[in-house]
């Protein structure tokens, strides 16, 4: 199956929403409080090149910020949506 990856804060409102848009989807995904794992930090910034959140790893296709089609259109080709 591939794995889905949000790396995220708790401050953060576009991680909040970047959640719920997978949720809503119904597509699973592991929630990285980059805050508390200093490790998982340092593994973001060197997927994406960024410091800022929210940065999600769909298949190992990173996108940077809540960014809809970007998001569906990793989703699709990972074959996790239609």
């Amino acid at each position: 199956m591939t794995k889905v990856i949000i790396y995220s804060t708790t401050a953060c409102p576009y991680c909040v929403l970047a959640k719920q848009y997978l949720d809503g989807k119904g597509v699973e995904f592991e929630d990285v409080n980059v805050q508390a794992d200093k490790a998982r930090a340092k593994e973001m910034i060197e997927k994406s090149g960024q410091m800022g959140v929210p940065v999600l790893d769909i298949g190992g296709e990173i996108i940077v910020g809540f960014n809809r089609q970007a998001i569906d259109a990793a989703l699709k080709k990972a074959g996790l949506t239609k």
